[in-house]
């Protein structure tokens, strides 16, 4: 009986392993055996334990600072640039399906 209830247990952590919860600015892209089977979230996710897998996404813009480089014209006048780039996902499928 002891043997059995432990079973039960280990069943039903891997089971609700699968849970997830995804914020507001998240999206989970689901594979399923290598797969893309698309886009999950917000809210509780589930993916089945050991077929399938899913990659968190932030949907959130991002700032990246860009270090200033110091360039020089080609009337010889120094110049010190610097930038600011600023991105966010729109379509999260694509965004982990189609990087080149």
């Amino acid at each position: 009986m002891p043997g059995l209830l432990g079973a039960v247990a280990i069943v039903l952590v891997f089971l609700l392993s699968g849970l997830k919860v995804l914020r507001e600015y998240e999206r989970a892209v689901v594979f399923r055996l290598g797969r893309l089977v698309g886009a999950r979230g917000p809210g509780l996710v589930y993916v089945i334990p050991g077929i399938e897998k899913a990659l968190r996404i932030d949907l959130r813009t991002i700032t990246m600072d860009i270090p200033s480089q110091d360039v020089i014209t080609k009337d010889n006048v120094s110049l010190k640039v610097n930038a600011v780039l600023y991105f966010r996902v729109i379509d999260s499928n694509r965004a982990v399906v189609e990087v080149e």
